[in-house]
């Protein structure tokens, strides 16, 4: 997949832990984790605003899009 998250990033810039966003924004931590190690298949609107909210940022501040397959995606797919 070419649309990474960059939910690591944001998390260290705002010096919070997943498990406070996950509390923060009602969202499971496994869930989050998904996203974070750029699993996920698809974002909810809804998720994608609460994480900004929460995070003070824009959407393309956590979406990154990458032709090539540099974050180490699975290119067999």
């Amino acid at each position: 997949m070419a649309i990474y998250v960059n939910l690591d990033l944001m998390l260290v810039k705002r010096k919070m832990s997943l498990t406070e966003l996950s509390q923060r924004i009602g969202i499971t931590l496994a869930n989050l984790s998904i996203l974070k190690t750029n699993k996920a298949k698809a974002v909810r609107f809804s998720t994608l605003e609460a994480l900004c909210r929460e995070l003070d940022c824009q959407p393309g501040d956590l979406l990154e899009y990458s032709p090539t397959e540099e974050f180490g995606g699975d290119s067999s797919t």
